[in-house]
């Protein structure tokens, strides 16, 4: 079986992903150190207790998720769920790479991209065939529904592909052709869609300030799930370290309803 260094593996992921141009609320890359050789990779979207003991279970030397550990302001004493996760890390030698805003940037393997794909939106480019992006950090993708959904319409249409029933606040029957979109939970970037001139926002998560900005400005909202939105990008990224390193990854969905 084909095997990877660890460092080979982390430094190919960080410059792929261009780890250091972010200022993030997690630290991006290899997060915690175990093998020295990769052969096999568990990925998911976050590094819970459930996908570390599948990955034992599997004889995985690493796992590759969006949502790692090691929050900012997160309480850093190791102990109850915190200090189990670190534990079976450490016990069997598993490597945990994390990425999170890199890979909700990524203009092909992220998150945005990927639910493009998925939900078949046509994102709007630049001269230079770039994503055109607004918010903070241009995180917030714009694009085009083609051909025009009416909201409800699209409200079906992304329960289909994404198994799960989005939440809609604005007029059912409103046309939406532009769109915008950030994966997860980034509720609190729909301003720059309305600034955007967006038909609607679609995120993961909701807020309650959010039903009053969607009714006052005409703005449609589509909170379609935090997990449900970002299964994608993690994805894409393990077939990318699968062809380049001809080693065994396998996705693992530890669903989330949230």
């Amino acid at each position: 079986m084909n095997q990877v260094s660890t460092q080979q593996l982390a430094d190919w992921l960080d410059a792929t992903l261009q780890a250091q141009r972010f200022r993030d609320y997690c630290p991006n890359g290899l997060q915690v150190e175990g093998k020295s050789a990769v052969r096999h990779i568990i990925t998911g979207v976050t590094a819970t207790q459930a996908l570390l003991e599948t990955a034992i279970e599997r004889g995985a030397d690493a796992i590759l998720v969006h949502h790692g550990w090691f929050w900012k302001n997160e309480d850093p004493c190791v102990r109850g769920p915190k200090r189990k996760r670190l534990s079976l890390a450490l016990r069997h030698d598993l490597n945990i790479f994390a990425y999170h805003l890199p890979l909700d940037a990524h203009p092909v393997l992220g998150n945005n991209a990927q639910l493009a794909r998925v939900l078949g939106f046509q994102p709007e480019r630049d001269e230079h065939g770039n994503p055109v992006t607004c918010g903070p950090d241009g995180l917030v993708w714009l694009g085009r529904c083609e051909p025009a959904k009416t909201l409800d319409e699209l409200g079906n249409s992304i329960c289909n592909a994404l198994q799960r029933r989005p939440l809609l606040v604005g007029n059912t029957q409103q046309a939406i052709r532009r769109i915008a979109w950030c994966t997860g939970g980034a509720q609190s970037m729909m301003q720059a869609a309305v600034d955007a001139g967006a038909d609607a926002y679609l995120t993961g998560e909701a807020s309650e300030p959010t039903f009053h900005l969607a009714r006052e400005t005409g703005t449609a909202f589509i909170g379609a799930g935090h997990h449900a939105t970002e299964r994608y990008g993690v994805q894409a990224l393990g077939q990318a370290v699968a062809d380049e390193f001809g080693i065994k990854v396998e996705f693992v969905d530890i669903d989330n309803p949230i």
